[in-house]
């Protein structure tokens, strides 16, 4: 696999850090008491005599921790930053603020006071079974929001919601409209539209270009214009810092969201690390581009193309072609055809390109092993690392296959936590087995966490606490104990792990001497508290690059500062 070049023109003075535990993710050296960081990198960790050591002469600042633990910077494998900027200029409709249908519409109500006459009028969020009517709203309830102009929830998993009568209206959708390939305009069983849209039938919101059925997969990110989306990645990018995330995976870029990060670097703040996954219908262009070697520097570089198999488990898009428990009828769907899905990974591999496919069903999943399979025997590649995207329901058997092929699962452990319930009404008792982490360690197969940006909120110590119990928000435990992993392993899974499917292991990931100096200070050890108690762990301070990028006010950050200490 080609690496990334790492040249950027940053650089930050000489410090000594220190705090009550240091976790290095290291294998070799797995703790430390001291670290040194000049010029942006690590260039001592170990005991405090040792880094002293190193530093001597340089006259370092030094910042004291005490209580604090520190790990290395969480690395975001998988996420969609600026639909996730759109959905923070949105309306929360999220479980935690509202429960039921009549809440969601007080809550667009309210939202809708604060914009201009006529601005169209969209929520995000709600997962219809974590509401106490336990289903989606319909049209008829949206129209209570507004008659007047387009009023759109998107669901929690990101791939459809529902709009207002208005809405198909006016883009001329009946009772009698096809549904389009790719996509559903649902229906009662009296033939009626309810509201509720999936996929390819949302380009009634984001215009033919915006769901890429040929088949490229879904992309939700409405159109705006090239000064907001610059407000919406300053609004993310403050979010994963919060969340100690300092490197990212784009798991959907298309021309629109390169030339906002290249808008945002060209402004000089860009202040994570972003690694950049082309959708598919890319493809040519990509290659004939030659962005297949390294390319792009520290802050900002390609990294491969992503691809779409099936649809999601939370939507009921995720291909079943034996239909869903819940309703039998439907049986999601397959992007592509498994032959031109195989010609496209095999272009994309024979010039030395990584893959990243959505798949979620054992159906979708055994379709991507079987195209990597292929790849592979054509082209051999010891070092590949072609992932599998949320990867939810693979047979023990496409693990094993995984394992031998260096096939890579980058896994959301919050998707069980927000709605893990939903999974087993979905598709019945398979279900608890949803994201098997714990059958991945068994089997060789390295895992990695990441959130999927905006289906969850980039916390990564939510989602190593799922890992290591399983909980969900409602307090139900899903699947056997062999499915969790330990504290220790989920952690390497939001750091090092990550760093490694986005092939910059080499980079960041871990805390040892020549990688970045990107770190977290922590409130307290995510390895000794109760697992229960994971996620409440504050973030006092993200640092990337050997400097400051989040510091946290009030109680987390109450902590000594040395006379000295410059941040």
């Amino acid at each position: 696999m080609r690496r990334l070049a790492t040249f950027d023109d940053r650089d930050s003075q000489p410090t000594i850090v220190t705090a009550d535990h240091i976790h290095t993710v290291h294998d070799a050296n797995p703790s430390a008491e001291a670290m040194f960081i000049a010029g942006g990198m690590i260039r001592a960790i170990g005991s405090r005599a040792e880094v002293e050591a190193a530093a001597f002469g340089s006259d370092p600042v030094r910042i004291d921790r005490p209580g604090a633990t520190i790990v290395p910077g969480f690395v975001d494998a998988h996420a969609h930053p600026l639909m996730y900027g759109q959905m923070l200029t949105w309306i929360d409709v999220s479980p935690d603020k509202a429960g039921t249908i009549p809440e969601i519409i007080e809550l667009m109500r309210e939202g809708a006071k604060r914009l201009p006459a006529g601005t169209p009028i969209r929520g995000y969020g709600y997962e219809q079974r974590n509401l106490a009517e336990r289903r989606h709203p319909r049209k008829e309830e949206l129209d209570e929001i507004a008659t007047d102009r387009e009023v759109y929830i998107m669901n929690s998993s990101g791939h459809g919601g529902v709009v207002n009568s208005f809405t198909f209206e006016k883009f001329g959708i009946t009772r009698d409209t096809p549904n389009p390939e790719g996509g559903e305009f649902f229906r009662d069983a009296d033939g009626e539209l309810t509201g509720e849209l999936s996929d390819a039938a949302c380009n009634v919101l984001t215009g033919l270009h915006g769901v890429k059925i040929g088949h490229h997969g879904p992309n939700f990110h409405l159109g705006d214009e090239a000064a907001e989306h610059q407000h919406q990645l300053d609004l993310v990018q403050r979010e994963f810092l919060a969340g100690g995330v300092t490197a990212i995976g784009d798991a959907q870029v298309s021309k629109r969201e390169f030339a906002a990060y290249l808008a945002m670097v060209d402004r000089g703040a860009l202040d994570m690390r972003v690694s950049m996954y082309f959708l598919s219908h890319l493809l040519d262009q990509v290659i004939d581009l030659g962005l297949n070697g390294p390319f792009g520097n520290a802050f900002l570089s390609a990294a491969g193309i992503k691809l779409y198999a099936d649809g999601t488990l939370g939507g009921w898009t995720a291909y079943f072609p034996e239909g869903y428990v819940g309703d039998p009828c439907r049986t999601g769907q397959l992007y592509h055809d498994p032959r031109e899905y195989t010609e496209l990974l095999s272009r994309a591999h024979a010039k030395g390109l990584q893959t990243a496919t959505h798949a979620q069903s054992p159906t979708a999943i055994a379709m991507v092993v079987d195209a990597v399979e292929k790849a592979l025997g054509e082209r051999p590649d010891a070092d590949a690392r072609h992932r599998i995207e949320h990867c939810g329901l693979p047979t023990e058997a496409d693990i094993a296959r995984m394992a031998e092929l260096g096939i890579r699962p980058v896994n959301q452990t919050q998707h069980y936590y927000n709605w893990g319930e939903g999974v087993e009404q979905a598709i019945g008792t398979p279900g608890e087995r949803f994201n098997p982490l714990g059958e991945f360690l068994a089997a060789g197969v390295p895992a990695t966490i990441s959130s999927d940006a905006p289906v969850a909120e980039p916390r990564p110590l939510e989602a190593i606490q799922a890992a290591v119990t399983r909980v969900t928000r409602r307090g139900a435990k899903l699947g056997p104990d062999s499915l969790r992993i330990t504290a220790a392993e989920a952690l390497r899974a939001h750091t090092l792990e990550g760093a490694t499917s986005l092939g910059r292991e080499n980079e960041f990931g871990s805390l040892t001497v020549g990688k970045r100096a990107d770190f977290v200070i922590l409130d307290a050890d995510p390895l000794s508290v109760d697992p229960a108690e994971i996620a409440g762990i504050g973030v006092r301070e993200t640092w990337v690059d050997g400097s400051s990028r989040h510091f946290a006010e009030g109680p987390t950050s109450s902590d000594h500062h040395c006379p000295t200490e410059e941040v």
